[in-house]
């Protein structure tokens, strides 16, 4: 009997700081979603006085990201970090989707979607509406602007040029200076 294999795609901070040991880390592309900034954050990024904003994946693109595979040994003491993780406030959807790696394979991934029904749904904002919430929020896990540079600079060095990302960063960023 084959042992099954154990993925999780990552899209955001799960790329460049995935947290638990993993036994392979592939570039990878999930079709029918796409990254988006549309859930409120009133936990890592801001607060309830003061959301920020996270990535989430919206219906509809496509997302280039990280697939880990995860060794079955270690599969319930990941998954259990990467509930505590991803869903302090229950605003994602936990489910599998098969991802295309850059070698062509086409594992099934765990992989956290935006729950469009949750109250932290933001939804598809304008990039003056979510560089104004991004400008200055910040919570547990630190500013959200740090957040976004992250995200591009990551993507940047992954290859991936995204161009509402890098716009995004530029009008968080011009606001943050002029203190607007």
């Amino acid at each position: 009997m084959t042992a099954v294999e154990r993925w999780v795609f990552g899209y955001g901070s799960l790329m460049w700081r995935p947290g638990f040991s993993f036994v392979e880390r592939r570039a990878a592309t999930l079709h029918g979603r796409r990254r988006a900034f549309c859930i409120y954050s009133v936990h890592h990024r801001g607060t309830y006085q003061r959301p920020g904003l996270v990535l989430g994946l919206a219906p509809g693109g496509a997302t280039r990201g990280v697939a880990y595979r995860v060794a079955e040994a270690d599969w319930d003491e990941t998954y259990a970090y990467l509930r505590e993780r991803e869903q302090p406030t229950e605003t994602y959807v936990e489910t599998t989707g098969f991802v295309r790696t850059a070698d062509g394979r086409r594992p099934r991934a765990l992989v956290f979607v935006s729950d469009r029904g949750h109250p932290q749904w933001a939804g598809d904002l304008s990039l003056e509406r979510q560089a104004e919430l991004i400008a200055g929020a910040t919570g547990l896990s630190g500013r959200n602007v740090d957040y976004l540079r992250d995200l591009v600079e990551h993507l940047r060095h992954d290859g991936v040029h995204d161009q509402a990302m890098e716009r995004l960063l530029s009008l968080v960023e011009a606001r943050e200076l002029t203190g607007g």
